[in-house]
């Protein structure tokens, strides 16, 4: 999934663990990242929560598309920080999964508190990152 998702790739997000139901992925803040006042961009640490989450929701290896999502910021990183996404799997069933994503700095500040859910479809990932979907 990481190699396909170009934006993971634009800001420069490592895979760094993976399993049934989770995932553990970085990026380092750039200057590019940062809002008008310095800090990270809400986006930018959305982005990061939301890609966990679409590799924790898909680890199954069927398609789990997003439902909903949200995202709380409870401090802000700046410039140079590196920051983990880290996602858990709160509730699976056969249609949809339930998922909660801590962002943090590299010095575990809480910067991101991220929720979502996914519906679950029957399709394989790996056909859909082929272009096999039906």
């Amino acid at each position: 999934m990481r190699r396909e998702d170009r934006l993971a790739g634009l800001l420069g997000m490592a895979l760094e663990e993976t399993a049934p139901g989770y995932c553990r992925v970085s990026m380092t803040v750039t200057e590019d990242m940062l809002n008008a006042v310095g800090l990270t961009h809400g986006g930018a640490t959305f982005s990061l929560a939301d890609f966990a989450f679409a590799v924790a929701s898909n680890s199954h290896g069927k398609v789990a598309v997003a439902l909903s999502a949200q995202i709380n910021f409870p401090a802000g990183s700046r410039l140079g920080d590196r920051l983990t996404a880290t996602a858990k799997e709160e509730n699976l069933t056969g249609r949809t999964g339930l998922y909660s994503v801590e962002v943090r700095t590299g010095d575990d500040v809480l910067v991101g508190l991220f929720t979502g859910t996914v519906f679950r479809r029957p399709d394989s990932v790996s056909d859909w990152i082929n272009g096999e979907q039906k």
